[in-house]
């Protein structure tokens, strides 16, 4: 008998992507975001949680997608990481789902490199594929300055 994990999923840009779901602390809609000069474009900015402020980055741009729609609002999935809390803004999210580990494959080298760095792995599910994304590698942003040459 195979063991089953657990995964919060989500929509990006027609992507299936999921999370463990011991990562994630909360989802929500949109919420008004503060801009922060001089960031790193992944970081969209900071959003006030019931007055935690904590920083929203913009996983469509993490890895190299396009810009959602005009007019469509992202969605917000907040993930614990070690001594950070972040939001992950993607396009939709979807359900926790229990997914066994005998489906579980390694990245398939037709994912693009921006994804496949990001991802643990793959489970192959009825009709799509289920990307596993690595919260804590997600959030890691590059934030030092960009430097001419």
């Amino acid at each position: 008998m195979s063991e089953e994990k657990q995964f919060c999923t989500f929509y990006l840009d027609g992507h299936f992507f999921g999370v463990g779901v011991e990562t994630v602390q909360e989802v929500f809609r949109y919420q008004e975001m503060t801009h922060i000069p001089l960031a790193p474009p992944e970081i969209r900015g900071l959003i006030n949680l019931r007055g935690q402020v904590i920083t929203a980055i913009d996983l469509r741009q993490r890895l190299k997608m396009d810009k959602l729609p005009e007019g469509q609002l992202p969605m917000n999935v907040v993930v614990s990481t070690g001594d950070s809390v972040v939001s992950l803004l993607v396009d939709e999210i979807g359900d926790v789902l229990e997914v066994p580990d005998n489906v579980y494959e390694r990245p398939p080298e037709t994912i693009p490199e921006e994804v496949r760095k990001l991802v643990h792995g793959v489970y192959k599910l009825e009709g799509k594929l289920l990307l596993i994304l690595d919260a804590e590698k997600a959030v890691n942003v590059d934030t030092s300055p960009v430097v001419a040459s």
